[in-house]
């Protein structure tokens, strides 16, 4: 195996497993900044080794068992550190060997839900919302700064500084490992839903690297999600969110060519929809109207999601309802992002010149300045006008400015689509 193909293996074990690590290893040391230490000095390890001695077979095994001998270590300093040097010698040794397979036991213990902990350790309200929303996607994810940063539509810098003064914040506080009860679980209900999907849209599309999906985090955020309504069943919003994954999931197969490469909503293939994923999301969206949560952001979302699914057709797709519905979503949750979701809809159902006018009131928005999909929609409607020299310019300014290989050769091929469409000077 040469150092790239093991260094590619690595980073797609960290994305599967960096999760699973730190959760395990914040219940035994009770910090979720240590555990990361920890966690970050078990991928070192597989840096400096793994090139030569090859991908274990349970490579996460590895990265735990390396990381439990690096905790064990870190106690064994901090007891001696802490004790007079009196007290250390056999005694220190007797209780090492008495704590080392406790401390086995209780990383290797899976009884409860760490990520599920770890989630809600990352929303404690003594962290902002924001920091909240990014310590988690650092830690529930293992995503970079640079793609969180992404998917806040803020700076790097920004958001590695909320990150290490959120860690900072939980270590000071002493933030026990549980899921918390009563009032405090509502009270810390809605940024976990907002961190779960924003984990969910990462694997759904990736704003970096070279592939369009990650099912890892799809993976991870639903089975966060059906936890969830498992754990508060007359919760609306959860349902509405757990149906909005589960919909948007079915599509995973149909998303992407055999070569990897994006395939677009109008598309794809439908017969590769998942139809026990659209009727498990239909289930949820018809729970959480029963509750009386139609009127939710997530189960308007999943309203939106559940047109498409219905339409057996692309051309069947009731795009004057999703219209309404991202009007309405747009008076729950404000957001410029809704605005354009809704011009690609006024565009499909009362024209692309309507789209256009929508798209082009959303140019001065300061968030969207560096969002790609904004010239990409631009793009797109500027072809169904016949206007390819104008979407040609669109499409190649997306292109520069997402961060996704796939998409950005997507991109590309739909600009030099328009260029060999435009008509001769």
């Amino acid at each position: 195996m040469t150092t790239a193909d093991a260094h590619r293996a690595i980073d797609a074990v960290w994305r599967i497993e960096s999760a699973k690590l730190i959760a395990g290893l914040t219940r035994v040391v009770r910090d979720v900044g240590l555990a990361e230490d920890l966690a970050q000095d078990a991928l070192v390890a597989a840096l400096e080794r793994w090139p030569e001695s090859g991908v274990p077979d349970n490579p996460g095994a590895w990265l735990m068992a390396t990381a439990k001998h690096r905790a064990i270590d870190r106690l064994r300093r901090d007891r001696m550190r802490d004790r007079k040097q009196d007290q250390v010698g056999i005694e220190l040794e007797a209780q090492l060997e008495r704590a080392t397979p406790d401390l086995d036991a209780a990383i290797d213990d899976h009884v409860g839900d760490d990520l599920l902990r770890l989630v809600f350790i990352a929303c404690h309200p003594v962290l902002s919302m924001e920091a909240r929303v990014a310590l988690t996607l650092r830690l529930l994810g293992g995503l970079t700064t640079d793609e969180i940063a992404r998917a806040f539509l803020s700076t790097e810098p920004t958001i590695a500084q909320r990150i290490v003064r959120a860690k900072r914040t939980l270590a000071d506080a002493k933030i026990p490992f549980e899921v918390p009860r009563g009032e405090e679980f509502h009270a810390r209900l809605a940024s976990v839903l907002q961190v779960i999907y924003l984990v969910f849209n990462e694997g759904y599309s990736a704003t970096a690297g070279d592939d369009w999906l990650r099912p890892a985090l799809c993976e991870d955020a639903l089975r966060l999600g059906r936890i969830l309504a498992g754990l508060v069943p007359d919760e609306p919003e959860v349902h509405g969110l757990v149906a909005l994954m589960e919909i948007q999931a079915s599509r995973t197969r149909a998303r992407v060519s055999p070569s990897g490469d994006p395939i677009l909503l109008l598309d794809q293939n439908r017969a590769r929809w998942d139809q026990l994923l659209i009727r498990r999301g239909l289930a949820a969206l018809a729970h959480a109207e029963a509750l009386g949560g139609a009127s939710g952001p997530y189960a308007l979302q999943a309203a939106i999601a559940a047109c498409h699914a219905r339409a057996r057709r692309a051309e069947d797709t009731d795009w004057a309802r999703i219209a309404s519905l991202y009007e309405a979503l747009g008076e729950q949750t404000p957001s410029p992002i809704v605005e354009l979701n809704r011009a690609v809809a006024v565009g499909m159902a009362e024209g692309p010149a309507a789209g256009l006018a929508l798209v082009d009131a959303l140019a001065g928005e300061p968030s969207l300045k560096s969002y790609h999909l904004l010239p990409s929609v631009r793009g797109d409607l500027l072809v169904k006008l016949g206007r390819p020299a104008e979407a040609r310019a669109e499409f190649e300014r997306a292109a520069a400015l997402t961060r996704n290989g796939r998409e950005r050769s997507l991109l590309l091929e739909r600009a030099a689509q328009c260029a060999r469409d435009a008509p001769i000077a």
